[in-house]
């Protein structure tokens, strides 16, 4: 017990200490693993004389569907794995999807490529969970902010990348995506650079004062039992894990204000997918010259920076947004329903760009609102595990509104008509946000006012959000 006890001692130590390496490792990985200077022109790659593909069979939006089915088990098996190999993983996909855009022939090569990056994309959860199992808590504000950097800086970087080459280099669709497949190789090998964990961040921690699970006096008997007890040991650990898990996730959701913001997170998550995910063939449909669709680079490069400068407004806004959080999403969600209705009626290719960028930029700072006020309100634990449900839930009604919308083979719904009902989807969740805003403004004015002692004393409510918040 004292060698054991000493180890753990060596291991927290080196834990706290050696914060840098696995952080500069991730951080890099994440950067190179988002340089897709391809990316912004894979429509048009498709469509091209590259793989002659229709926009209709481009639409066949086999990632969403394949993406829901792959969230639930990569999620259950990345903490099991301790997520360096859910990372590798990642990056493993990433390079055989592009692997098989290039080089693969037909539609059906397309749809596999399809297939494989949405295991990369269910794999996301190893990446921004990897970094909360190799460093002590003190450092958790500011490898988040790292790795959440190091991914807008990389599509950014890529992007802006795949714009010069397309407009001064004269560089192929072709070429831009084996320079994809280049950065994404040097991807996967950092991954192999990173440290294993040595612990698990949920099923290690789930039962700190359960039933004692040690199993180490059983295998220390020579019995040809062992076995059967260890996997008996190991079972019953695992569903009392599951049971704490699903009454954590009631305590967390019977809460009103996380309800509404997970509400906000899945129903927004949901939406931007939808929207970013078909709006290059949008601008193939709004101008299908040659010399228009080339600024898709550039478009990607200025939105992705332009929200992260909002998001890292919002952490350093002073507001009570106990108090006005919900109303301010509301607004911003009718700015985000109002961008996507403009891309829909617009015939102006210029004024398409810009409504995207708008809409991304208001997405990714209504995303930094309701991920930090959840953050605030539960620990790191209840809150990796609500990352993963609303992620699932996001994706849930993704496939639900792309069954509807785009594979509905009754309906038949032009692209445009499907973008205005994107902008219906965002204009619901901005009148349900204002009415539960009004309603939050009143209730939190009416407590401070009932709080307010006889000599004029309101109660300090430290509401502002965390400094430094990147996402």
């Amino acid at each position: 017990m004292v060698g054991r006890g000493e180890s753990m001692k060596c291991w927290n130590s080196q834990q706290t200490s050696g914060w840098m390496y696995p952080t500069v490792v991730i951080c890099t990985y994440g950067f190179f693993s988002m340089m897709r200077p391809g990316e912004p022109f894979l429509t048009p790659f498709l469509t091209g004389p590259y793989k002659n593909i229709s926009i209709s069979q481009v639409l066949y939006p086999i990632w969403t569907y394949s993406n829901l089915v792959l969230l639930v088990p990569v999620f259950l098996v990345t903490d099991l794995l301790r997520y360096k190999p859910v990372v590798v993983l990642q990056g493993l996909c990433s390079v055989v999807a592009w692997l098989l855009l290039l080089f693969g022939s037909g539609v059906r090569a397309v749809q596999i490529a399809l297939f494989v990056y949405s295991i990369a994309s269910a794999s996301d959860v190893g990446y921004y969970a990897y970094i909360y199992s190799i460093v002590h808590a003190e450092h958790y504000q500011r490898v988040t902010s790292y790795c959440r950097g190091s991914i807008l800086v990389g599509f950014a970087v890529g992007s802006l990348l795949g714009q010069l080459l397309t407009s001064f280099g004269a560089t192929s669709f072709y070429w831009l995506n084996v320079i994809t497949l280049l950065f994404l190789s040097i991807a996967l090998l950092l991954s192999f650079l990173l440290p294993m964990p040595q612990r698990s961040l949920l099923l290690n921690d789930l039962h700190p004062n359960g039933p004692n699970l040690d199993i180490s006096s059983d295998l220390a008997r020579p019995s040809r039992f062992s076995v059967f007890t260890l996997r008996r040991v190991r079972w019953r650990y695992i569903l009392c894990s599951w049971s704490k898990l699903v009454k954590d996730c009631k305590e967390c959701y019977s809460s009103v204000t996380i309800l509404f913001l997970s509400l906000w997170w899945s129903m927004g998550r949901c939406g931007f997918y939808q929207v970013s995910n078909y709006v290059q063939i949008l601008w193939s449909l709004k101008e299908p010259h040659d010399n228009f669709t080339a600024y898709n680079g550039a478009v990607d490069a200025v939105a992705t920076l332009s929200g992260a400068a909002t998001s890292f407004a919002v952490g350093h806004m002073t507001l009570s947004w106990s108090m006005w959080g919900e109303l301010v999403l509301g607004v911003f969600s009718v700015v985000t329903a109002g961008s996507v209705y403009v891309m829909d009626i617009t015939r102006n290719i210029w004024i398409c760009y810009a409504s995207y960028v708008l809409f991304k930029s208001s997405y990714m700072m209504m995303i930094t609102i309701c991920t930090f006020q959840i953050a605030k309100k539960l620990s790191k634990e209840c809150y990796a595990l609500m990352f993963g449900v609303n992620t699932f839930l996001a994706t849930a009604i993704q496939t639900i509104l792309t069954a509807v919308v785009i594979n509905t083979k009754s309906l038949q719904l032009p692209l445009t008509t499907q973008y205005f009902i994107y902008s219906t989807f965002f204009a619901i969740i901005a009148f349900i946000f204002l009415i539960r805003g009004v309603y939050s403004v009143y209730h939190v004015r009416r407590s401070l006012l009932e709080e307010r002692s006889p000599g004029g004393h309101v109660c300090d409510r430290s509401t502002d959000p965390p400094k430094n918040t990147q996402f």
